[in-house]
Formats: C-alpha cells, sequence, structure tokens
C-alpha cells in the first residue's frame, strides 16, 4: 500500500512538473504582470456598503422607460462599477485544480 501511494504521489508531482515548465517562458513581456501593486485594506466599511445598497435599490425603483439609451448606459455602468467594489471587497480565496487534488489526497493519506 505504501508503494502504491508513493508512485502515486510521484506521478502527480511529475505530471504538474510538466506543466509548469510547458509555456513559453518570456520574462521581458511578463515582468509588467508579476508586479501587482496590492491595497493593504480592501474591506468596505458599513456606510459605503449602506451607500451602495441604497443606490440600488434607487436604480431598482426607478422608472427606466423613460430614460434615454445614454441614461441607462450610464446607470449600468455605475451598477457594474460597484459590483466590481463589492466582489474587490469579498475575501474570496481561489484554489488551483492540482492544489486540490494534493490537498484530497493528502487527506486521503493522513486519514
Amino acid at each position: 500500500m505504501k508503494k502504491i501511494m508513493f508512485f502515486v504521489l510521484a506521478m502527480v508531482f511529475v505530471m504538474s512538473s510538466t506543466l509548469a515548465f510547458a509555456g513559453k517562458n518570456d520574462r521581458t513581456a511578463n515582468s509588467d504582470k508579476m508586479a501587482v501593486p496590492v491595497k493593504a485594506e480592501n474591506k468596505l466599511s458599513d456606510a459605503e456598503v449602506e451607500r451602495i445598497t441604497k443606490r440600488v435599490e434607487e436604480i431598482r425603483k426607478m422608472d427606466k422607460s423613460d430614460l434615454t439609451a445614454t441614461e441607462k448606459s450610464e446607470l449600468k455602468s455605475e451598477l457594474k462599477d460597484m459590483k466590481k467594489d463589492v466582489k474587490k471587497a469579498g475575501g474570496t480565496v481561489y484554489i488551483g485544480g492540482a492544489t486540490l487534488l494534493l490537498i484530497i489526497i493528502l487527506i486521503l493519506i493522513l486519514v
């Protein structure tokens, strides 16, 4: 059983390492993507959440039938910006497929 688990883990590492080195590696083109400035605090305050909530309710209750196309597009872009701000403030953690597979294998081994 230990040999099988060893070979399974070895295959996972070997298969994932080939994917890591498979892409074309152009350091000069990707240098701007590597250095991404990160804000220290992305959380929205309660007042900002309340303001966004009230504005969204106002837009939903608004009679949009008499608005022009430019006004409708401005409302749409405003809603998209608010949605982007709310998503940015949420603390979401993304786990890749290989990482998830490795976590599942480790859980199975240890349990």
